[in-house]
């Protein structure tokens, strides 16, 4: 696996407090200092830990879908960093940066964590002990993208590809990027075939460095771009490095080898795919004159909103009549997504039914999730 090579002698900018290295490429592994030893075994503990988010919006976004999936965490003192889901026994919640989450899951110090894909990418490098379990948590989106001013030598340059051809990138006078992400970004430049490229990180927002002179690009996290664009930044064309969104993700050998960690793994999967499948879903229930269920199953499958995750369940609706119980009426039950209600409602009215009820899901479960039968494939299990 490439990792980063730092020269021995690595340039530190004294005014900026960043420090710059060359793009160039080592295949020797020098991920310990950054991952810890993961070793070969998981260590004795019993307990199984789960890190979360300890700070900002991927923190309280991540707490959020865990109470939708009946998985509320429990601090007792929010100044904590431990804390527990009730619904999971025998497992600890650790709050943790993002980065650390990663990190520890390599270390064997977590077993599970909830990160964005772009930390997962920065952090783990490509070491395969770290298995994605979820890769689309919904939240969190963002993308990982090369920008350039929109002024100057780069005015009319818009492609990755334009901008390797630009003869002003020479050893002595090389590409100028600012960016957090020093193991992506040297990866992504030489992928593009750029050779003449520095680094330079700094915290904090990384879009006026260019128009300090600091930096003649950056490599950042995006969401809708509006602050590249009013600090006169624009993306180009082959510039995003990976679409992020927050995913649950893994120890291989924690799974392997910790007893439990499967099956809270397992249950966690089942309780988010449940969850994010019923967003925006609507059951509806309505009422419906009808001589049989097939005949009533009949008109409900001709209109093309109106078949539901596998078809419509149909069933009588008895009420006694003249000292007799018959069943004039049927009940039709089908799921509806939100951008197709009104017009499912309509469809319903015009083939005949009435007293039409709506509520939200919750959950759906399936017969078994994909995303575990992928899981337990990639085990070997």
């Amino acid at each position: 696996m490439a990792q980063i090579h730092f020269p021995p002698h690595t340039p530190f900018n004294a005014k900026s407090g960043s420090w710059c290295c060359y793009a160039s490429l080592s295949e020797a592994s020098q991920a310990q200092v950054l991952n810890g030893n993961p070793g070969t075994r998981v260590s004795e503990r019993q307990e199984i830990r789960l890190g979360l988010p300890s700070k900002g919006r991927m923190s309280s976004d991540t707490l959020e879908l865990l109470k939708n999936c009946q998985l509320s965490v429990k601090q007792v003192n929010p100044r904590q960093y431990v804390a527990q889901i009730p619904m999971l026994s025998n497992l600890e919640v650790w709050f943790q940066r993002p980065k650390d989450i990663v990190r520890k899951l390599l270390s064997g110090d977590l077993d599970l964590g909830i990160v964005g894909l772009d930390t997962v990418s920065e952090y783990g490098q490509g070491n395969e002990d770290l298995i994605i379990v979820h890769d689309a948590l919904e939240y969190g989106d963002c993308r990982l993208s090369f920008a350039i001013p929109q002024y100057g030598i780069f005015e009319n340059i818009n492609s990755m590809e334009e901008l390797a051809k630009m003869s002003q990138w020479t050893e002595e006078r090389p590409l100028r990027v600012a960016t957090g992400f020093t193991y992506l970004g040297p990866k992504f430049m030489k992928d593009n075939g750029l050779k003449h490229v520095t680094f330079s990180t700094a915290d904090g927002a990384l879009e006026a460095a260019p128009a300090m002179g600091i930096a003649d690009a950056i490599l950042d996290l995006v969401s809708s771009g509006t602050t590249l664009r009013e600090n006169n930044l624009k993306e180009i064309e082959g510039g995003t490095v990976l679409e992020s969104q927050a995913v649950l993700v893994a120890s291989r050998k924690s799974m392997i080898q910790r007893k439990g960690v499967l099956e809270t793994t397992h249950e966690m999967l089942e309780r988010l795919e449940a969850h994010l499948r019923a967003i925006g879903q609507f059951t509806v229930t309505a009422n419906m004159r009808g001589s049989s269920a097939e005949e009533v199953a009949e008109r409900v499958l001709s209109q093309p909103s109106l078949s539901g995750l596998q078809g419509p369940t149909v069933s009588p609706v008895f009420c006694k009549r003249d000292g007799k119980v018959t069943a004039d009426y049927y009940a039709i039950v089908i799921c509806v997504p939100k951008k197709a209600l009104y017009k499912s409602i309509q469809q319903l009215r015009a083939i005949g039914g009435s007293g039409v009820l709506i509520s939200p899901l919750t959950y759906i479960f399936d017969e078994e999730t994909p995303r575990w039968r992928q899981l337990l494939s990639e085990l070997g299990l």
